[in-house]
């Protein structure tokens, strides 16, 4: 019978929950969720000057808000440090590491040397078999791993294949600090062990890594978890991800109105592919994940993709479900509070009404607020520059007989409207376009906006016979 898969996701919580991040926990969950397992979430807080409870909540929160669940308890890497100094201890005893008393000036020495030798390996392993009865007095020494001087680490990587790194090459990793405190590499290969990881699935950027910890797995005796090494995420252009890019956290997508499900399946198509679809559900992304999808290629990130994707996702989604997006997005875009203010039961009737219209057009939500703006617009509404210049005398009174024409209509529905507006416009011999634009500018106060018979049934009889009062001929 084989083990239950365990993944893990483990970042650091020095900022936010980064695009690339967010990928490497979707990666970690599909996986685990395919197979019946595990995912459990560790909070790498080794680095005590750099993370904070901000970026922990802001990760959770961000994992929260994409639907990546986790199993148990959150884990905090820095609890656990003194079974770390207990492994390290007992390396320490078997022989398979030594105590450095190697002062700061000579190591800055010896990698200088290295570099200018053109060696990868930096430290010489001055005291690898020396005896620490000749350390200098009062020196606290490190712990250093007695990595092998010969052969090769291998990692049979399932993205990346089989890497090879020779060990003449690798240093003595430093497994204790002076101060007793444990470095990354000897936590996560601890707490990896300790929490039954089999898949460690994780950026390309940690291969080097997984080479040294193989070292340390193999002389602890223990079993190496499977490996999987995923290309990072570059620009449209190929460089390295940058803010431009959209190397944010999750919280800026979410603020620039993007749906969770879909910034979700934009990023599992980030590097992994099954055929030609685009477009999965949550199942059939659980059910078609595998490690072998995954390209070794840096996956170019495309805003546009991203966009017709949320739109795709906008236009599928129910209207009610919308509106309660609406009113989450407004606690993260400036000045939401104050549209947030004026949501009330007759503004989200009339934002529910006018959904259908609107999630036609928006790409995001931060579209569908601009979009719907027409229904918070204080009287008399601001009129946009463009728009002014429409309102003039010849339109103003048009305004006025349209209203007076509106009047009349009951009950009040876009249909009725449309009918009468239409019937205006054959006995005055004008086209339809000529009778829309006064009432679009009079109503909206723009020259674009949703379908101007929906924006008469939205806004209601009351609403808009005031606002075409407001912009007529007196």
């Amino acid at each position: 019978m084989t083990d239950p898969v365990i993944t893990r996701f483990a970042p650091s919580p020095t900022g936010f929950l980064h695009i690339g991040g967010a990928r490497t926990a979707l990666f970690n969950w599909l996986y685990a969720r395919k197979h019946g397992g595990k995912m459990l979430l560790r909070i790498e807080d080794t680095d005590r000057q750099r993370s904070t409870k901000e970026a922990i909540d802001a990760i959770l929160d961000g994992l929260k808000w994409l639907g990546l669940d986790w199993d148990g308890d959150v884990i905090h890497q820095f609890s656990r440090a003194e079974r770390h100094r207990e492994v390290a201890e007992s390396l320490l005893a078997s022989g398979k590491a030594y105590r450095c008393y190697a002062t700061s000036e000579e190591l800055t020495a010896m990698r200088e040397k290295a570099r200018a030798e053109g060696r990868t390996r930096l430290y010489d392993g001055m005291w690898r078999d020396r005896d620490p009865s000749e350390a200098p007095a009062g020196m606290k020494p490190t712990i250093r791993l007695k990595a092998p001087q010969t052969g090769e680490t291998v990692i049979e990587d399932q993205v990346q294949g089989r890497v090879v790194w020779q060990n003449e090459n690798l240093d003595d990793l430093v497994l204790l600090r002076g101060d007793g405190t444990p470095t990354y590499m000897l936590a996560v290969v601890v707490d990896d062990h300790d929490m039954a990881v089999t898949h460690i699935i994780r950026g390309d950027d940690h291969l080097i890594n997984g080479a040294r910890q193989k070292q340390i797995y193999e002389a602890l005796g223990w079993n190496v978890p499977n490996m999987s090494h995923i290309p990072l995420i570059h620009g449209p252009d190929g460089s390295k991800l940058s803010k431009r890019h959209g190397a944010l956290g999750v919280d800026a997508y979410r603020a620039m109105g993007y749906l969770p499900v879909a910034l979700r399946n934009y990023l599992v198509r980030l590097g992994w592919s099954h055929g030609d679809q685009e477009i999965f559900s949550t199942e059939e992304m659980i059910d078609a994940f595998d490690l072998s999808g995954i390209g070794r290629s840096a996956a170019r990130f495309d805003f546009a993709k991203l966009e017709n994707l949320n739109g795709h996702y906008i236009r599928q989604a129910d209207n009610q479900s919308l509106v309660t997006m609406f009113e989450d997005v407004l606690n993260y875009v400036p000045n939401g509070s104050n549209l947030k203010e004026k949501l009330n039961d007759t503004t989200r009737a009339q934002l529910l009404r006018a959904m259908p219209g609107l999630k036609e057009r928006a790409k995001t939500l931060i579209e569908l607020i601009d979009s719907s703006y027409f229904i918070f617009a204080d009287r008399p509404i601001e009129i946009e520059p463009k728009a002014a210049a429409l309102l003039t005398a010849e339109s103003r009174e048009l305004i006025g007989r349209l209203r007076a024409a509106l009047e009349a209509v009951t009950p009040w529905t876009a249909t009725a409207t449309e009918s009468a507006m239409r019937s205006f416009a054959e006995a005055n011999s004008l086209k339809l376009g000529a009778v829309a634009q006064p009432l679009r500018v009079a109503l909206t106060g723009r020259t674009t906006s949703p379908g101007i018979f929906e924006v008469l049934g939205v806004l209601g009889r009351d609403e808009c016979l005031a606002r075409l009062g407001d912009q007529a001929a007196t």
